[in-house]
């Protein structure tokens, strides 16, 4: 259960928040509501996700991975249910975001995204457990222009996660929406 209210005044900006949301995922998106508590970080975050989503130098699929192992090694339901939506709808494998739980047996990887996805979850952990040879590894096939941009994606991924989780917010069925059998 969330641990702050999801609902509000009905002012011009709840409205215009709700209906830009409505518009574009098809419901009104929790962490939304959460931050329409301060203007000033809902602004901040409508920014930020706004300027991230036109980062364009690192593969599709690498972030995609990188942003569902963070996720999930936080714990944050809502990210998990959102990200699988949200990355299937950018045609992500399906089959390779079901494995990210077990990705360190899947045959479904290859070399580098296990190296991406091994590198989200050093970052991830508390404190961070990033080492040489991970960033060494990654610099085999990442330029230094993708390596900062994979980092900032993580990083921006551990935000969210880690906001949303603290905030009690779970998932909303997006990904029942996605209608994939299981794996």
């Amino acid at each position: 259960m969330a641990r702050v209210s999801l609902v509000h005044e009905r002012t011009w900006v709840v409205r215009v928040m709700e209906w830009v949301s409505r518009r574009k995922y098809g419901q009104v998106l929790d962490p939304g509501r959460a931050a329409m508590h301060n203007g000033r970080v809902l602004a901040t975050s409508a920014v930020v996700e706004l300027t991230a989503a036109r980062w364009n130098k690192v593969d599709p699929t690498l972030k995609a991975l990188a942003g569902m192992v963070a996720s999930g090694r936080i714990g944050c339901s809502w990210c998990t249910d959102f990200g699988f939506w949200e990355y299937h709808h950018r045609g992500i494998d399906p089959v390779k975001l079901r494995a990210v739980p077990g990705w360190r047996d899947s045959a479904v990887y290859t070399d580098l995204e296990r190296a991406v996805m091994d590198y989200a979850e050093a970052m991830t952990a508390t404190p961070p457990e990033v080492t040489d040879g991970q960033v060494e590894r990654l610099r085999r096939d990442l330029s230094d222009a993708e390596l900062v941009e994979l980092t900032a994606q993580i990083s921006l991924e551990n935000f969210r996660s880690r906001t949303n989780a603290a905030l009690g917010l779970t998932s909303q069925g997006f990904k029942d929406t996605c209608e994939l059998r299981p794996a």
